[in-house]
């Protein structure tokens, strides 16, 4: 009977290989730190992950909400409706995050009495607000977004300092951080203090 070493091992087209002690576990540690590398560029040059602080997006996003960002130089160009992360240091020293509400070129006028936006004469559709847009806070309309820049607005209308504060108005797209595409863990709901999970996933 033809016996081997037990360090021996035959593959499928019958030769003989050997067999190295801790190799298994050699080749399961550098898959590990290959795949602890991948995710660690992609957190640092792709996406980040960012949480929310105060009620300003109420109701699409909560106080502690956790979101995945995509970094600002893989955004390619904002459209209306985009929820970004911006920062603007003389407005707040935090980091900011609202809905695009319109582009460079484009104008906004809001009407308080009546609570309703309007961008390039066109009534806002807006099923992402809390309540309607009756909070001034001192910039004019109606206005003309300069290009490269946008206008932001929070979902909760009310409760939000944004680009209607002078202060801040249309923002420079070279401040911002990013695009908030994904809520990867909420926060607890400001009405039932708890936290609705199905509430995860791709943001609108």
């Amino acid at each position: 009977m033809e016996e081997f070493n037990e360090n021996l091992e035959r593959n499928d087209g019958g030769e003989v290989a050997e067999r190295i002690p801790g190799r298994e576990a050699y080749e399961w540690a550098r898959s590990l730190v290959a795949a602890v590398l991948i995710i660690t560029l992609v957190f640092t040059f792709a996406v980040r992950m960012m949480g929310v602080s105060g009620p300003s997006m109420i109701p699409t996003l909560q106080d502690g909400d956790r979101l995945i960002v995509i970094n600002a130089a893989l955004c390619g160009t904002y459209r209306v409706g985009d929820i970004v992360i911006a920062r603007k240091e003389s407005f707040d020293e935090k980091p900011i995050v609202k809905r695009v509400i319109a582009t460079g070129g484009q104008t906004v006028d809001i009407d308080f009495d009546l609570g309703r936006v309007y961008v390039d004469g066109a009534l806002l559709e807006e099923e992402y607000i809390n309540d309607l847009t009756y909070l001034e806070e001192g910039t004019e309309f109606p206005l003309t977004v300069p290009e490269g820049s946008v206008f932001l607005m929070g979902d909760n209308r009310n409760h939000s300092s944004d680009s209607r504060d002078e202060r801040l108005g249309p923002v420079d797209e070279r401040l911002i951080i990013g695009k908030a595409v994904f809520l990867l863990f909420p926060g607890k709901d400001y009405l039932t203090e708890k936290r609705d999970l199905s509430r995860i996933g791709l943001l609108k």
